[in-house]
Parts: structure tokens; sequence; C-alpha cells
């Protein structure tokens, strides 16, 4: 123990040594073809794997949307998250900035997510429309038609008769839940150093589970979206938005990666995964081919688990009844293994504690700190936070191919 605890120390030292500076920034010009403005950008990167962002932070144009839209908040942050992850293959972080969203609006992300008229609700409504033009006393000629008829068929998700039938909803679910935006930015070399749009990420949420209501107060219905059904809906919606993309402007010509996520229910105590992806160069408006994506995040321990990554959760399990010896208010841990193509990538253990005073969660710490040399392997990122109930108490955390685990405590 007392070999543990001259490690933590100096890792605890290493850590506070090695942080970078921050105050390192670099003037550049923002170039986005109507204005340019001078921004900041930190010239200092976390790691390899993070992107520089602009600086003053601009969030999106359709910010806060996705909190609505997507029930589960755990799909939230692995989407936004991932979607970084996917479009690092296409944007290098070494040369690319990262920016949120600027060109979908959230007008037309409402817009987009409703659904489709039928023929007999698009001719009410455009008749609807035109009477209140006309009411008005405005001119109405076959541009003003045209732009009318435009507007009333933005929606993605499937059209329904009668909202209120409940196996028209089961059969016509909504499929499509949210549009994310990303921006990805390049420096110019030379005297033109400003920094100009060089490509675009889209993701597309997708329900799993269709929640719905055939009245105000009723009760809710759930239908089972099949991802193969889910997979096909995605695509042609994916392809619809390419060609309203397209004509946004300054965005005929740059490149789009677009990827499908397939969120989980709503009290899934995990969240979805990215199922396919794809990459359109600059000025093309079709999508030709889909890359499938092979991820997932496992809860451990669960029957899930046990039956798909046995040595895994065993791991997790055996884990948590060393713990359990050793601390009387022991109630459980709870762990997340991310993988792709089958392989674990990070596993994340969260260690939920009643502790006393520092002296405990320094001693507590020590002793996971030991188990984690003695029980993971290395090939892998690996993360424990140990928490009491209103704070995380201490962290560690190791990245694969590394020999010593990182250690902080919060005091």
């Amino acid at each position: 123990m007392k070999k543990a605890s001259i490690a933590l120390m100096g890792v605890v030292l290493l850590l506070a040594s090695c942080a970078p500076d921050m105050n390192n920034e670099e003037e550049i010009v923002q170039d986005d073809e109507s204005e340019e403005e001078t921004a900041i950008v930190p010239s200092n990167q976390l790691s390899e794997e993070n992107y520089r962002m602009i600086l003053p932070y601009q969030p999106s144009e359709a910010r806060g949307i996705i909190v609505d839209q997507v029930a589960n908040r755990l799909d939230i942050d692995e989407m936004e998250q991932g979607m970084r992850r996917h479009s690092m293959e296409v944007y290098d972080p070494s040369d690319h900035y990262f920016q949120e969203g600027q060109y979908i609006t959230e007008s037309m992300v409402y817009d987009w997510l409703g659904r489709e008229l039928t023929g007999e609700q698009f001719e009410t409504e455009l008749q609807e429309e035109i009477d209140r033009l006309e009411a008005a006393e405005m001119t109405i000629n076959d541009e003003v038609i045209q732009n009318i008829e435009d507007d009333l068929q933005k929606g993605h998700n499937p059209p329904i008769e009668d909202d209120e039938d409940q196996e028209m909803h089961e059969e016509n679910p909504r499929y499509l839940s949210h549009i994310l935006e990303q921006n990805y930015l390049t420096q110019g070399e030379g005297e033109d150093d400003s920094v100009q749009l060089a490509g675009i990420s889209i993701g597309l949420a997708l329900k799993s589970v269709y929640r719905f209501q055939t009245e105000i107060g009723g009760p809710y219905y759930y239908e089972d979206i099949p991802e193969n059904e889910m997979m096909e809906q995605g695509q042609e919606i994916a392809q619809s938005v390419l060609e309203e993309v397209r004509q946004l402007e300054g965005l005929e010509n740059v490149p789009v990666m677009f990827s499908l996520y397939r969120e989980e229910e709503q009290s899934s105590p995990v969240p979805g995964n990215f199922v396919a992806k794809t990459n359109v160069s600059g000025g093309e408006t079709s999508i030709d081919d889909w890359e499938s994506i092979d991820e997932e995040t496992v809860l451990f321990p669960s029957d899930e688990g046990r039956d798909k990554y046995f040595e895994d959760h065993e791991i997790v399990s055996n884990f948590g009844d060393e713990i359990a010896e050793f601390f009387p208010n022991y109630t459980g841990i709870i762990g997340e293994g991310f993988y792709i193509d089958g392989q674990l990538q990070k596993l994340t253990i969260e260690i939920p504690l009643q502790f006393f005073g520092s002296a405990e969660v320094t001693g507590f710490t020590q002793f996971a700190y030991g188990l984690v040399q003695e029980m993971f392997a290395d090939y892998y990122d690996l993360e424990i936070n140990i928490t009491s109930s209103d704070k995380v108490e201490s962290l560690i955390y190791r990245e694969a191919g590394e020999d010593m685990p990182n250690v902080h405590i919060y005091h």
C-alpha cells in the first residue's frame, strides 16, 4: 500500500506539471464569403484526438433542438461526440478546426423533422395559404404558388392521413428525430491565412422505438422499428437532405459526410450507436454507397454483457467483488464497454460510494488503483469515476497502451 501511495502522489504531480498552456493563441480571419471576422484559435490541442475550436465560440444555428427531439440524454452526448470521432477520418484534426453548424437553421430542422403531406392535406393547406394571401391583398402568381408548394413539402417523415388512427401510426412511424450539423474549417497558406469551410458533417438521429399518442392526454403506444427498415428510411432521408443542403448559400460545392445514428429507447442506461456513413464530394448531389459501422455500447454487469462479451463481463464483476470486500458501504458498480467491430475500445466504470472524509477517498482510490494494475488489460482506454452522492471524488484513467494509470483526487 505504501508503494501505491507513492505512485499515486507522483502521478498527481505529473498531471499538474503537464497541463497545457491554453494562453498560447493565434489570431486568424474567418472568411464566410459575405464578410470577414477576426477570430482566435488556441495554438495547443488537448490531444491528437481533439479539434482546436475557433473563439469566440459560435453556437449552432439550430442550438438546443436536439434536447427536445432526442429523448435519451446519453444519445445526445454519444451522437455529438461520435460524429466528431467519425469526422476525423475525413477532416484531419491536425489541420482542421471544429465549429458547430452555422448553415442549417432552427426553422429548417423543425421543417425537415415534420411529416410529409398526403395529396389531400397538401391541396387543403395550399388553398388555405392562397386564401390567406388573397385576403391580405397580396399578389398571387406562379412564383408565389411555387414557393408555397416548396414550403409545404419540407418534412422527411412519412405522411399519415389520420393522426388519431393507431394502426396508421404503427405503419408510418416517425423515423427521423434530429439532424445535427458540424463544420470543419482549414486555414489558408502564405498571405491568405483566413479560415474557410473545408467540409461539413451531418448526422441523422433515427428512432429504434417510435413513441406516440393518438389523442392529447391519452396513453402512449410504442412501436419497435427494425434496424434494416430504419436504415432504408435513413438513406432515403439523407439523399433528400443532401439536395436541400446543396441549395444553401456556401454549401453548393462543399464535401459532406453523412452518418446514421440509431437511438436507444428512452429508458436505456446506455446510448445507441452509429450504423452507417458516407462521404459526398463537393458539388455532388447524389449519394452512391454507404459504409456499415459496427459499434455498440454494452452495460456491465448485465445479461447482454455476459452473453456477448463474457470475459469483459467477468472482469468487471470480479472488480466489483474485490471492492465489496474492502468497503462496507459498497452497493455496486456501473460499467460501460464501447466496442468497434467486436473489439473493446473503452471501458468506463462508475463506483458510487458514501465517504465520511478525505482520508477515506484517498485510501479507497489507492486500493482501486492497485486493482486496476492487477486486473485490467492495457489494449483499451479505461476510465474509473469514484463518486459520492453529490460529486465525483476521484478519477483513475489510462489510455490504451500505457503502463501506468493516471489519477486525480478532487479535494
